[in-house]
């Protein structure tokens, strides 16, 4: 199956579990109500962003940096500086954070997944490490180094490490540094043993990885970007990391995030499973870009099964913001998409404020029960087999795509299951063609309705044609099964 993945935002989840509880609640204190959450959701996984050890230089920038105080002020009127930490992905070293638990605290809380048949994601973060990480200064070597002239030049790009040296901030090379941390250099062969080293001690502790911005250490990436300072890189990286985790934990999986259309390319270097952000902005464009979207959804097979889906994780906005009355048919529509499923905290019951990372404490916000009973229902038809292993079809309706409504069925032997969807503020009455359709008894169809979920949606099928209203923002899903 594919994998139904939950991310939860580790520091405000305890901390909030803490104050609902009165006392303080580590990894290994989680309440069992926790743990049958998960397991009424049918989540497959557990992802807890943000569990390492924390970088003393990473909180004081986060304390002091202008732009990120705007930014916490926006979330948190009453910021108190207690409320502020590190950035999750400014790693000093791969150890958990003691007042999370520790070693101990992750041990229990996989054990404790382990036992409801569920696993447990980590993240590893390949392109950079805090500025006070564990190797420095005896090893600059594995970072990149920065001239004296290249710091005059542009003096926010580094950090003087020993004085007069100078070590570059890591960096995507399309933004601003990311100055509460230094960028590895992966020129250097050493470099590439101690990540390697660092992915074995955390495939020790966990299930799977989610590999941050997992494209900036491809070699023609890494070369651009940082061949001039550090040298060239002559061999990839992920494959060998992939194979030395896999021989010692062969079922151990691997998820990256990748942007730039890179996707296949890491799939092919061995990921199980990369983020699908084109997918996710074609869907949340205003309005829906339908023409991409189709062609998106009926790209190959091997290709579409490697794909990751969210409509909403910790660098995104909130997707009930983002899609606003659209936000229950963009799930239906990211649920019956093939692929593994990323859900984050916050998401189901419809919270609309972003929490950046560096906060421990997030915004009060009204809970829609309403929503998360939707989403517990959209999870179980998950395990339709149409929708594990069917294939896609795009199917043509009465109106063109500036009527932002689409549909598309996947199939698979003798069941199927056809989705519709409406992100128009308007009804609209449609109808499609499909051979499954022909003949049909009337107890071999089922369908569920975004708008309506506790009422039988009305349909007529004639020859094999089916006809459908659709209510403004409401996506339906059919299910067909012959005997």
């Amino acid at each position: 199956m594919f994998p139904l993945v939950y991310e939860i935002n580790t520091r405000v989840w305890l901390k909030e579990l803490s104050d609902k509880l009165g006392r303080a609640i580590t990894l290994d204190g989680v309440p069992d109500e926790e743990f049958e959450l998960f397991g009424e959701a049918g989540f497959d996984m557990v992802w807890l962003m943000g569990v390492w050890k924390p970088s003393h230089y990473s909180a004081a920038t986060a304390a002091s940096h202008h732009g990120l105080r705007s930014e916490f002020l926006e979330h948190l009127k009453d910021l108190h500086p207690e409320d502020i930490a590190s950035s999750p992905y400014s790693i000093p070293s791969y150890e958990v954070n003691e007042a999370l638990g520790g070693h101990a605290g992750i041990l229990s809380f996989r054990r404790r997944l382990a036992e409801r048949g569920i696993r447990l994601m980590l993240d590893f973060v390949p392109n950079h490490m805090a500025l006070d990480n564990r190797w420095l200064p005896e090893h600059p070597e594995f970072f990149i180094t920065i001239s004296k002239h290249e710091q005059c030049q542009n003096p926010r790009s580094c950090f003087e490490y020993a004085r007069g040296k100078y070590l570059a901030h890591g960096k995507d090379p399309y933004f601003p540094p990311w100055t509460d941390t230094l960028q590895l250099n992966y020129a250097n062969p050493a470099t590439h043993e101690m990540m390697i080293h660092n992915l074995a001690h955390i495939s020790d502790m966990c299930d799977a990885v989610r590999c941050d911005m997992a494209m900036l250490e491809l070699k023609e990436i890494f070369n651009m970007t940082w061949g001039n300072l550090g040298g060239m890189m002559n061999e990839e990286f992920w494959p060998r990391a992939i194979q030395s985790v896999k021989k010692k934990h062969p079922d151990f999986l691997f998820l990256a995030e990748s942007y730039w259309d890179r996707e296949w390319e890491l799939q092919q270097m061995g990921f199980d499973f990369t983020y699908d952000k084109p997918f996710y902005d074609f869907l949340g464009s205003s309005p829906v870009n339908v023409i991409k979207l189709k062609g998106h959804l009926l790209a190959d097979w091997e290709y579409q099964k490697k794909l990751c889906r969210f409509i909403e994780n910790h660098d995104e906005i909130r997707a009930s913001e983002r899609f606003g009355p659209n936000h229950a048919v963009a799930a239906l529509v990211m649920l019956t998409s093939p692929g593994m499923h990323l859900v984050h905290q916050g998401q189901l019951t419809g919270m609309k404020k972003k929490v950046p990372v560096q906060l421990l404490r997030h915004a009060r916000e009204q809970s829609h029960k309403a929503l998360l009973n939707l989403y517990l229902m959209l999870f179980k038809f998950r395990s339709e087999a149409a929708l594990q292993k069917g294939m896609t079809e795009w199917l043509e309706l009465n109106a063109d795509d500036d009527s932002l409504c689409f549909g598309y069925c996947r199939s698979l032997s003798k069941k199927q299951a056809f989705v519709l969807a409406n992100f128009s503020a308007t009804g609209i009455d449609t109808k499609f063609s499909h051979p499954a359709l022909s003949g049909l008894p009337v107890d071999a169809v089922t369908s569920f309705s975004t708008r309506y979920p506790d009422q039988p949606h009305e349909r007529r099928i004639s020859d094999s044609t089916m006809s459908i209203r659709l209510a403004p923002h409401e996506g339906v899903l059919i299910l067909v099964h012959r005997t």
